[in-house]
């Protein structure tokens, strides 16, 4: 019996560790060879960044610098190939049978699965693990990567930015905006949500979703105050430091989504997409800085509905024929930066 290779699933390169490193990198990929991050996978702490490259395969960027190991043992954390199998159980007994040493890793992509780290006779690394039983894999799959869900949206979007780029010169602006998304994407990852977009000084967040979980709406609200509370620390160092000021806004909302790959065939992006996204994002436009506002949708599924929070006049969007309800999570830091209207 042989080993059966369902497909390549990734290549892990080391970079150096640090934030120029990984920004070099990500420029590499993103401009040199047009590859694009997948922001979807972002949400397992300690796993580098990811490249979508074609459809199932991707590149892993690991920063870190090699280990000091025993004889004989694997660094899992070494540039590899992945691969993954029809079945792992039957790919272990199969090194069993041939007497290949490998290094089992359990629960890294959910409580029962395990990976098989082995050497090929040159020395290089290869890993092998259940098909399915991660993003990029299911995420390709109809019924999986192409799917209607029920699940809360998030839209976060920074206030001031506009002002701020005007003010500073590009090499300030770029670690602005990377400390921004990394506090954004901790506190989505702490709250059980996942990263699905970032374009300028927004973030789209998705909880349950792709996968459904208790309580979508209590994580969204949770992790908009950690968002409000992680970037008032933020703008707070900005000011004394750069003599900027800015804010940020939040919008939320619960229902029906399709989550799947859309764009160009070379270049698909895994994202969400309909009606309970469009309102989100119209409320994360109306939000001050300092506010998150929510629907009635949202609200419904909040048990209990947290203290502090105020109705505002309904929203009026186009193509509708009722105005959508909402509500305002405030802080005591509220303030209005957005641009006067002409």
């Amino acid at each position: 019996m042989t080993l059966r290779i369902a497909e390549l699933h990734h290549f892990t390169v080391r970079i150096p560790p640090g934030p120029d490193a990984a920004g070099a990198a990500l420029r590499f990929y993103n401009d040199v060879l047009g590859l694009e991050s997948d922001h979807a996978n972002s949400d397992r702490p300690g796993d580098g960044y990811r490249i979508n490259a074609g459809h199932h395969a991707q590149v892993h960027l690991l920063p870190g610098s090699p280990r000091t190991l025993a004889a004989g043992e694997i660094d899992v954390t070494s540039p590899h190939l992945s691969c993954a199998v029809e079945s792992i159980d039957e790919a272990q007994a199969e090194l069993d049978r041939l007497s290949v040493t490998y290094r089992v890793v359990h629960g890294r992509l959910g409580p029962d699965s395990r990976r098989l780290f082995l050497a090929d006779p040159a020395g290089n690394l290869i890993e092998l693990h259940q098909l399915g039983t991660c993003r990029c894999t299911g995420r390709a799959r109809e019924g999986i990567g192409q799917a209607r869900v029920s699940g809360t949206v998030l839209f976060a979007d920074m206030r001031g930015f506009t002002a701020v780029a005007e003010q500073l010169a590009p090499s300030d602006v770029v670690p602005l905006l990377n400390e921004y998304f990394s506090m954004l994407s901790a506190v989505t990852r702490e709250h059980g949500g996942t990263v699905f977009h970032m374009a300028g000084d927004g973030l789209m967040a998705g909880f349950g979703l792709p996968l459904p979980a208790d309580d979508a709406s209590g994580r969204a609200i949770a992790a908009a105050r950690g968002m409000i509370d992680g970037f008032g620390r933020l703008a707070a160092d900005w000011k004394a430091r750069l003599g900027i000021e800015a804010g940020i806004g939040i919008g939320i909302n619960a229902g029906d989504v399709i989550v799947g790959d859309v764009g160009a065939p070379e270049r698909p992006s895994y994202t969400l997409i309909g009606d309970t996204v469009n309102v989100a994002a119209r409320l994360v436009q109306r939000a001050r800085a300092g506010e998150a506002l929510f629907s009635l949708s949202v609200k419904r599924s909040l048990d209990p509905v947290p203290t502090g929070i105020v109705e505002l006049p309904p929203l009026v969007l186009r193509g509708r024929t009722r105005p959508v309800e909402i509500y305002c999570m405030e802080s005591p830091t509220r303030m209005d930066l957005r641009p006067a209207a002409a």
